[in-house]
């Protein structure tokens, strides 16, 4: 049996990084970014005003001065002109500033009669106008690897990217194992329950970034299980979800090595999800999962993510813990590392009194899974623990 960051670590080894694809813009948010792309232009490609109000020209600006107002500009449509002395021209917000203006009087500053304009507020110290290539400057470049958000999309619109180089997403499938197992919908006979790991695997590894194939059950059975993982030969990551202990009925182990897995280790310290195991058949990383409910998510939290995100070629592969301060009394832990479900709310972290591993409506309940290292003391209300945002 290996700790946590030991089987993290051989999870790790079993890893490539996926190929570089172009995408449309349009489908790139959630994506990650594979290569570093540079501006087409400069943002904004002109000065523009950031005001609504007059352009005129900075040092005839002051209380009571009064200017002829000789045309207009509107985003989109800039003044063909140049101003001279004592002119202005009528401006909206994001229209370009004419030649030959340096300031912008907002409109609430600003007397009109006709085509005459008379300051009657004092101006402030700002121009009012946003420089060309404020915001960025042609070949300005957005760095990678990096997970592309909203806010990433919409600069690389701005910079007139419309095909972006990102890692493809890797495929991974999961094979549910067990005669227990039904899908939801289905009728379930009296002996049996519903497959809710694959869905739950499915929503997380999605989240992470992954294709998921949700294969068919494998029953238990060793011709079954072998058609399931034949179903799965051109993916990048073999998930198995049940089966993998050491049971009559528990077959993962046997079939698995029959296809000519090469194991990295089977039994991991930790609680819940001890009975994990991990290999490669071929050209596949495999991950067989505890069939619990809470094991095998908790499992995908703590190994699966790094897994994907070192496929994506992401920098951060390590879980992002966090600390809150414990708002009540805890017990000592025994000797596996624990990752305990609870909540977080405005710092404090409350744990969930009932940890059995199949109790769903606990871990759905719960934002955070606290972690605890193997024999850590009892902790006393106030004592800051470390855990982890689910």
């Amino acid at each position: 049996m290996i700790s946590v960051s030991e089987a993290r670590a051989a999870l790790l080894q079993l890893c490539s990084v996926t190929e570089v694809e172009q995408v449309p813009l349009a489908q790139a948010n959630g994506r990650v970014l594979a290569q570093e792309v540079s501006a087409t232009r400069e943002q904004p490609p002109f000065s523009a005003s950031a005001m609504d109000g007059y352009a005129v020209k900075r040092d005839e600006v002051e209380l009571h001065a009064m200017f002829q107002v000789i045309g207009e500009a509107a985003a989109g449509h800039r003044f063909e002109g140049s101003l001279k002395a004592g002119q202005a021209v009528r401006i909206f917000t994001g229209a370009p500033v004419p030649d030959g203006a340096d300031f912008v009087v907002i409109q609430e500053d600003v007397a009109r009669k006709k085509d005459l304009i008379t300051i009657q507020s004092a101006p402030g110290a700002s121009n009012n106008i946003r420089p060309s290539g404020g915001d960025f400057g042609r070949g300005q470049t957005v760095t990678a690897p990096r997970l592309l958000r909203p806010s990433d999309v919409a600069l690389l619109a701005a910079m007139n990217i419309p095909v972006v180089p990102v890692r493809r997403r890797p495929v991974v499938a999961l094979i549910s194992t067990g005669d227990e197992l039904v899908m939801p919908g289905g009728t379930p006979g009296p002996d049996q329950i519903i497959a809710s790991n694959t869905f739950g695997l499915k929503a997380m590894l999605e989240d992470f970034g992954a294709k998921v194939l949700v294969l068919p059950i494998a029953r238990d059975s060793e011709s079954s299980l072998k058609t399931a993982f034949s179903l799965a030969r051109d993916v990048d990551l073999v998930v198995t979800i049940g089966g993998a202990s050491v049971g009559d009925h528990d077959l993962v182990a046997k079939v698995s090595a029959d296809l000519g897995m090469e194991r990295s280790f089977y039994k991991v310290a930790m609680r819940p999800g001890k009975p994990l195991m991990a290999g490669s058949i071929g050209k596949n990383a495999m991950v067989g999962l505890p069939g619990n409910p809470v094991s095998a998510m908790v499992c995908g939290h703590i190994f699966l993510r790094p897994m994907i995100q070192s496929m994506l070629g992401t920098n951060h592969v390590s879980l992002p813990l966090m600390t809150a301060v414990l708002s009540h009394d805890l017990a000592a832990n025994g000797p596996r590392e624990h990752y305990m479900r609870a909540t977080v709310s405005h710092g404090e972290v409350t744990v969930a009194a009932n940890q059995d591993s199949s109790l769903l409506s606990v871990l759905a309940e719960a934002n955070a899974l606290i972690v605890l290292p193997p024999h850590a003391p009892a902790q006393t209300k106030g004592n800051t623990l470390q855990y982890l945002p689910i």
